[in-house]
């Protein structure tokens, strides 16, 4: 067999092309592994708020453009990993109503092609594969499921407790976020996880995260028959004289041009880059990109409509690791608006040094310090719709995100719910700080974490680029595992519905090259 000839290529290294790797890397199938950056470097920086919300100093030295032409410098990662090696490990399974049809103040959010209970029995691979720490049952919106989580929930520091006292008096039901960790609270000793404020936004210097590349990329590597290539930026995919079928990958490794062959060819580089290079990979055949006669993909893009939003306790908040609590209350309303509001979480704790960054300094050092002292730092989401408009497009001058937001009267709602708890949660009243550092120097669609959309499954290959399986409609041997798959967003973070296809799809690899033996790890996970 040729040196560049593998069985399955993967392309990326994120939540999705590692989990799928790491689950098919039992089979014994030569898999190479392609990640257009490398293994991002263990330092001291890694754990610095300067380093990393400030100098972006792990970000992409990308230059993109808006819907009006104007530049903007991406949050996106190139690494082993991905994004998910900067994620806050919050794990949340969509509701089981997100898979259907959901109304809308600016319309339907479309219905999926595949249920929840068909998504099930992936979500809970997932949550064992990545440990997740959860309480069943807390979170009264919450899809059905018999399973605990596989590991206990994450306590409450003092402060954020009484934040769940408070939050419960007043008629609501905080619950513990589901969390992927390696954290043993009863065996604080022997826990990789010191429960630090460098998780949320930052890499972990202890590997205790829940990262693709800790859980997923280092195990498979032990494998013999799975390869690794960082540098390896992916240029074009060719196909055969018939456009059938992917020929060969096109890929720019460290300065030096190669071609790459493999019986299947999984595209994983978040929605964004993987309708990218299925643009740039038009010819003859695909003229409007591969796989592209729906006309789909690069469109539907959405993201979330996300705040980062900061109340100011009464007392002191001296928490370190904060991002224990979600309030969904208000998923599906609050009896007074008839659409979705969205969901709430806590986010990690800000220092004093982020602040410095984002008031450039119309601020004193002490009034920092006692600013970050009395901070309760939240996350809110709310969906956003799938337009075809909002989309991605190659030009001339590089890659555009054309993006109008939707939903934004829910969204107000959702702020204005919580700046209306402010007193009875001990906060100042009417004082609900936004937080920049976490929308990349004031650009909202700049911020990339949540992508998805863009190359939509269905059963349709009118309205669809991939079919259930997530494999092309057109080309019979490519198939698309990162968020780009989704045709529609929740209001929750996408990340755990990426592993749980990742490993839905590698099951369907495994029947489709004759590979039925499925592992003893996963075996136990299932």
């Amino acid at each position: 067999m040729p040196e560049d000839r593998f069985d399955i290529i993967v392309i990326g290294t994120g939540a999705g092309g590692g989990t799928l790797a790491h689950a098919l890397a039992p089979t014994g199938a030569r898999i190479l592994l392609l990640e257009r950056g490398d293994f991002l470097p263990r330092e001291r920086d890694n754990w610095s708020s300067e380093a990393v919300f400030v100098d972006n100093k792990y970000k992409a030295h990308e230059t993109w453009y808006d819907l009006h032409g104007k530049p903007f410098h991406p949050g996106i990662h190139y690494c082993v990993g991905g994004n998910t090696k900067f994620y806050g490990a919050v794990l949340l399974r969509m509701r089981e109503r997100d898979f259907g049809e959901v109304r809308h103040e600016d319309g339907i959010s479309p219905a999926w092609p595949l249920t929840y209970t068909d998504f099930a029995p992936w979500y809970r691979r997932a949550e064992a594969l990545y440990a997740v720490h959860g309480l069943r049952g807390a979170d009264p919106t919450e899809p059905p499921e018999t399973a605990p989580y596989p590991h206990p929930p994450v306590s409450h520091e003092p402060r954020v407790q009484e934040l769940a006292h408070d939050l419960s008096r007043a008629g609501l039901h905080p619950f513990p976020l589901p969390l992927g960790i390696h954290l043993d609270e009863a065996e604080a000793h022997h826990s990789p996880c010191i429960r630090c404020d460098r998780c949320d936004g930052f890499p972990c210097l202890v590997s205790a995260k829940s990262d693709a590349q800790i859980t997923c990329v280092r195990p498979a590597l032990a494998h013999p028959n799975v390869t690794l290539m960082t540098g390896a930026r992916v240029e074009r995919l060719l196909t055969t004289p018939t456009g059938r079928e992917i020929r060969e990958v096109e890929v720019d490794l460290n300065g030096e041009r190669r071609h790459f062959a493999a019986d299947i060819v999984v595209v994983a580089c978040g929605a964004i880059n993987s309708a990218a290079l299925l643009l740039r990979s038009a010819n003859e055949q695909h003229p409007n990109g591969l796989g592209n006669r729906s006309d789909t993909v690069g469109r539907f893009y959405m993201f979330h409509n996300n705040s980062a939003l900061l109340a100011i306790s009464r007392k002191p908040n001296p928490t370190r690791f904060q991002k224990t609590l979600g309030l969904n209350d208000f998923y599906w309303g609050d009896g007074t608006w008839d659409y979705p509001l969205g969901h709430i979480q806590m986010l990690g704790k800000t220092d004093a040094g982020v602040f410095k960054a984002e008031t450039q300094g119309w601020l004193p050092n002490r009034a920092l310090d006692e600013l970050a002292r009395h901070s309760l730092d939240f996350w809110l989401t709310s969906e956003d719709l799938p337009c075809s408009g909002n989309r991605i497009t190659l030009e001339r001058d590089g890659l555009h995100i054309h993006y109008t937001p939707t939903n934004q009267q829910s969204h107000r709602r959702l702020t204005e719910k919580l700046r209306g708890l402010l007193r009875a949660i001990g906060c100042e009243p009417d004082m609900l700080v936004p937080r920049e550092a976490y929308f990349a120097k004031r650009l909202p669609v700049a911020a990339t974490g949540h992508q998805n959309g863009t190359v939509r499954f269905g059963t349709d290959p009118a309205s669809a680029a991939l079919n259930v399986n997530c494999r092309s409609h057109e080309i019979d041997n490519l198939y698309v595992v990162d968020g780009s798959f989704f045709p529609s967003s929740s209001a929750v973070n996408p990340t755990l519905t990426i592993i749980a296809n990742a490993l839905r799809v590698a099951d369907h690899l495994r029947e489709r090259l004759g590979m039925t033996r499925l592992p003893a790890e996963q075996k136990s996970a299932a």
